[in-house]
């Protein structure tokens, strides 16, 4: 029988092997949305435990677990153990086989681990103490694990109130051979229905050391947080929305689609 993860998994014929394996494999990693923290690049940490690397913050396996039906504090709770929320993760994962989540988890078992095992409720003992006993070793150190990906570039995602000074202190590492720089990510800044959006903006005004009174005024800050990005590197941004805030009506039509109508505005570019 063939093993579920190979070194052809997903590659059903021999031009997708070819162009896999001679080119693509090879090739280097331009990572434009990264969540790995600067300051973990910079201190080159290593992790305790695999839940610190799989379950600190990907809400993509939270969204697995709490799907099934596991309490909020046995996913992200300060009071839960790690060894608990990978058992969690564990149990759910069988329930999700069709999602990508699936074959990222047992790729990542194989590749950087060595690990061949179908994580289950019962193989994650085991797993767990593997994983561990490598993530001690310094080629699965945050940059031991870039090395091995081939990352030459990593865009981070950052909020407009950072310092990024952890980005400056990365410039000036000369035992930092890929280049880090910044992405915006300027999410809180557009949540004007959250509660703590007051407070955002205070801290925000702090970053920017100018005062925040107006919608005016948070769009000159948010222009002058822009370009100290673009002068520590950052060329992208990322958003978040939800939903957006619109009134459409579909007036008269044209050739090209409906046209804005002069009383209200209408969704995007006029013709959703």
């Amino acid at each position: 029988m063939k093993p579920f993860m190979d070194e052809d998994f997903l590659l059903t014929n021999d031009t997708a092997k070819a162009l896999f394996h001679e080119f693509a494999e090879k090739m280097p990693i331009i990572d434009f949305h990264c969540h790995i923290s600067p300051k973990e690049i910079a201190e080159n940490r290593n992790f305790e435990n695999i839940s610190q690397v799989w379950l600190g913050g990907d809400h993509y396996k939270w969204r697995i677990i709490r799907s099934n039906g596991v309490d909020e504090a046995e996913i992200t709770g300060s009071q839960s153990s790690d060894r608990v929320k990978f058992q969690r993760f564990a149990e759910a994962l069988p329930r999700a086989i069709g999602n990508p989540m699936v074959h990222w988890t047992h790729l990542e078992l194989k590749r950087y681990f060595g690990c061949n095992q179908f994580l289950t409720a019962e193989s994650a003992e085991d797993i767990w103490n593997l994983c561990n006993k490598k993530l001690r070793e310094d080629s699965l150190s945050v940059r031991g694990i870039i090395h091995q990906s081939n990352v030459k570039v990593i865009a981070t995602t950052d909020d407009p109130a950072d310092n990024l000074c952890w980005h400056k202190k990365l410039r000036g590492d000369p035992t930092c051979d890929f280049l880090v720089v910044p992405s915006m990510r300027p999410d809180q800044a557009l949540r004007v229905e959250k509660p703590e959006f007051a407070a955002y903006i205070q801290k925000l005004s702090k970053a920017a050391d100018t005062p925040i009174h107006s919608i005016d005024d948070l769009f000159s800050v948010l222009a002058a947080r822009i370009d100290f990005f673009d002068s520590m590197g950052c060329r992208a941004s990322d958003h978040a929305l939800e939903y957006l805030f619109c009134r459409a009506e579909r007036s008269r039509q044209s050739g090209h689609g409906f046209q804005e109508s002069p009383e209200r505005g209408v969704p995007l570019d006029g013709r959703n």
